[in-house]
C-alpha cells in the first residue's frame, strides 16, 4: 500500500489523540531499556491492569538488570507466580544473564540485536528500539491488527503468514520518522482504548469519517483470523499425600507447561479415572508400596483449568498415609516454591478445609 494522504492523516491523528489521552503508566516515565522490557515482557498476553502490580514487583525487587541477572530462577518464577506463559519469565532471566555475562551488562540498542534476545520477537524488539532508541521500527500487536485491518478495511487474516508479512507493511508505512516512539505507543494505545475489539467507541472517534469498516458496517468482521488450532483436553491426578506427622510430596516439573514449577506427584490418564484404577498406576503403587493408604477426593466436581490450546481436567487426591522418609515436605514450604495457579487455588482451599 501506497503512503497516502489518508495514510498521513491516519498517522497524524493517532498521534493527536495519544497525545491529550494516553494514560499515565509507570512505564511511560523512563526511557530504561531495561524497564520498557521489562513491561513489555510482562504485557505480552496480559491486561495491563493485571501485569501493573507484576511490573512494580519486578523493579522493586530487580532494580537492575544485573540483580535480575544475579537471582536465581526459582525467584524469579515466584515472582511471576499467577502471571502465566511461564516461558516469558525464564527468557526474561535467561536474557538477563545473557546481557550481563556475554554483553558485559550493555543492553542491546537496535532492532536487530534486540531480536537476538532471546524471548524478545518483532514486537518487542520494535518497541524497545523505537521507544528507548528513536529506531523507526514498526510494532505490530493485536490492537495494531484491529486498528488497521479495520481503518484501511483489510479483510486478510492477522495469523497467516500472508498477514503477517502484509500489516508489518503497512505499520511500517505508516509510522512516524521523526517520533517513532510516540507513534508506535499511539497505535497501540488507540486500539486498547478506542477500537476495542468489543463495543469499539466509533461515536466518539477522531478517525470515524474515514474508518473504511465503519463506512461499509464491517467493524465486527474485521480483524479476521484462521480457525484456531482443536483443544487438546488432558487429565491430570494430583496425589495430595498428607503423613501422619502432617508431611508432604511436591516434585519440581521437567518438561512441558509450567516446566521448574512445582507441583504433586502426578498421574496424567488419557481420560478421567476413579479411585479403584487410581491406585492401580504404577506410579501410586511405586510410591506407596508397602505403606498403608486410605484416599479420598478433594474436589467433587472436576476442576478444568484453561490454557490457550489445552484443557487441564483435574483432580486431587489425598492421600493420607504413615511418615516416611520419601514424604517429608512440610506444607508450610510449599508457599515458599512457585507452582501454577492451579496448584495455588487447590493450596488456598486446601489450608482453609
Amino acid at each position: 500500500m501506497r503512503f497516502t494522504k489518508k495514510s498521513m492523516k491516519f498517522s497524524n491523528q493517532l498521534v493527536l489523540w495519544y497525545l491529550h489521552n494516553k494514560r499515565n503508566l509507570p512505564w511511560r516515565a523512563t526511557l530504561s531499556p531495561y524497564k520498557i522490557w521489562l513491561s513489555e515482557i510482562i504485557l505480552q498476553q496480559t491486561r495491563v491492569d493485571q501485569g501493573m502490580a507484576y511490573y512494580f514487583k519486578f523493579v522493586e525487587n530487580f532494580p537492575t538488570i544485573n540483580k535480575l541477572a544475579f537471582a536465581s530462577e526459582e525467584e524469579v518464577l515466584k515472582l511471576w507466580q499467577g502471571l502465566g506463559y511461564y516461558s516469558r519469565a525464564r527468557n526474561l532471566h535467561f536474557s538477563a544473564k545473557h546481557i550481563v555475562n556475554e554483553l558485559n551488562g550493555e543492553f542491546p540498542v537496535t532492532y536487530n540485536d534486540l531480536i537476538k534476545l532471546k524471548g524478545v520477537g518483532d514486537y518487542t524488539a520494535s518497541a524497545i528500539a523505537s521507544i528507548c532508541f528513536n529506531e523507526a521500527t514498526a510494532v505490530v500487536d493485536g490492537n495494531v491488527y484491529r486498528v488497521l485491518s479495520r481503518y484501511f478495511g483489510i479483510s486478510t487474516p492477522i495469523n497467516s503468514t500472508k498477514g503477517i508479512k502484509e500489516f508489518k507493511q503497512l505499520a511500517q508505512q505508516l509510522i512516524d520518522n521523526k517520533n517513532p516512539g510516540t507513534h508506535n505507543q499511539a497505535i497501540m494505545e488507540f486500539g486498547a482504548r478506542m477500537c476495542k475489539p468489543q463495543n469499539p467507541n466509533c461515536d466518539s472517534c477522531s478517525l470515524n469519517n474515514s474508518c473504511v469498516a465503519l463506512s461499509k458496517k464491517r467493524i465486527k468482521e474485521l480483524p479476521v483470523k484462521e480457525k484456531k488450532l482443536k483443544i487438546r483436553n488432558r487429565y491430570f491426578n494430583y496425589l495430595v499425600i498428607q503423613t501422619e506427622d502432617n508431611k508432604t510430596k511436591i516434585e519440581k516439573r521437567n518438561k512441558g507447561i509450567w516446566l521448574n514449577l512445582y507441583e504433586f506427584p502426578l498421574i496424567e490418564t488419557i481420560n478421567e479415572i476413579d479411585v479403584n484404577q487410581l491406585v492401580e498406576y504404577e506410579k501410586f503403587v511405586e510410591l506407596f508400596k508397602n505403606i498403608s493408604t486410605s484416599v479420598k477426593l478433594f474436589n467433587n466436581e472436576t476442576v478444568v483449568h484453561k490454557l490457550s490450546h489445552q484443557h487441564i481436567h483435574t483432580k486431587f487426591w489425598v492421600v493420607n498415609t504413615q511418615s516416611s522418609e520419601d514424604f517429608t515436605f512440610s506444607w508450610d514450604a510449599i508457599k515458599k516454591h512457585p507452582v501454577s495457579t492451579l496448584i495455588d487455588n487447590f493450596l488456598n482451599q486446601y489450608k482453609t478445609h
